[in-house]
């Protein structure tokens, strides 16, 4: 039976050892020790924090057939196997603290060198509880990551209650919200590298809309994370922000930020979230219960279209229904 229990939870801000995927995994490793030493029982960190986002600032060079071989290289290689060593470091980090963690990864298949994908984990003291693989990556996120296949899509049960979410941009997909909405997630996962006020708005909106608390962790990329190595130029602006962060907690009645959010640095942000609320929520707006109408909006029959009238004509009328189906209808 779902419970509804006072969950703290920690949106972290953070910025990668970037192209160093086990110094990124031992970062997320201290990081969560510091959430739980806050009392946090649910740590949220972003979007391909292991170990790399492709910003849109540097990554549409690798539009061209040459010049980026070394980025991929580089970029496959700091990537994850799932399951795999450093999955196993970041459940040992929860077992060892008692929490549960959400964390983007860059994941790659052990079985071959190829597609690299925009993963977001969910890890627990008993191990790997879930992967997603983001469905659709955005404008130049597709010189890099491959289209997931949509067959993790769903909400988790945990000690702490239903977690579910999407990545980033996946956030706007109407769709694809619904479909998590069906399992009735009690925290919601945004992982992002977005730090647009437009991010926030939708945070706020999809609080309201799903009955969750929403937990968003984005990036804080800085020019100076980058090592002098890195294969590609970024400029010449020493002090140039590709992502300013913007970490926050939504509560779901009114889509109030409850905590943060948090720009132009790294840092956690926390906030105890009563989960009754949501089923407060959801007393007015139940998007997949009583709000849904799925029977009038699940895959209606589109409407002919009315012809457009001609000068000085007055306009049709739509066709009427035939009285009685026609032959051969069940």
């Amino acid at each position: 039976m779902t419970t509804f229990r006072t969950v703290r939870v920690a949106a972290v801000q953070a910025t990668p050892v970037i192209l160093d995927a086990e110094a990124s995994v031992a970062k997320a490793v201290r990081l969560i020790g510091e959430a739980s030493a806050g009392g946090a029982e649910l740590a949220v960190l972003p979007e391909a924090f292991v170990s790399l986002y492709p910003s849109n600032r540097w990554a549409r060079a690798a539009a061209s057939f040459g010049g980026a071989d070394e980025l991929w290289e580089r970029f496959w290689q700091s990537s994850v196997e799932v399951p795999g060593p450093l999955v196993d470091e970041l459940v040992a980090a929860c077992r060892d603290h008692g929490v549960h963690c959400a964390i983007g990864v860059n994941e790659r298949e052990a079985a071959r060198p190829g597609t690299v994908y925009n993963t977001l984990l969910l890890v627990g003291p008993e191990g790997l509880i879930n992967k997603h693989r983001k469905l659709m990556p955005t404008h130049h996120e597709r010189l890099f990551h491959g289209i997931g296949a949509g067959d993790d899509l769903g909400v988790v049960d945990t000690p702490l209650g239903r977690l579910g979410g999407l990545i980033c941009w996946e956030n706007r997909m109407p769709l694809a919200r619904y479909a998590v909405y069906k399992g009735g997630p009690q925290i919601w996962l945004a992982p992002t590298a977005d730090d647009s006020d437009g991010w926030l708005a939708s945070m706020r909106h999809i609080a309201i809309e799903s009955g969750a608390v929403v937990v968003s962790a984005p990036q804080y990329i800085p020019r100076a994370a980058f090592p002098e190595d890195f294969p590609v130029p970024l400029g010449e602006d020493a002090d140039v922000v590709f992502g300013r962060g913007g970490a926050a907690i939504v509560e779901p009645t009114w889509g109030e930020v409850i905590a943060g959010p948090l720009y132009d640095g790294e840092g956690i942000v926390s906030a105890d979230c009563d989960l009754r609320e949501g089923l407060h929520a959801k007393r007015w707006f139940d998007a997949v219960g009583h709000y849904s109408r799925e029977d009038v909006l699940a895959a209606p029959t589109p409407r002919p279209a009315r012809p457009a009238p001609v000068d000085g004509a007055p306009e049709s009328a739509p066709a009427a229904p035939p009285a009685h189906p026609p032959s051969g209808s069940p």
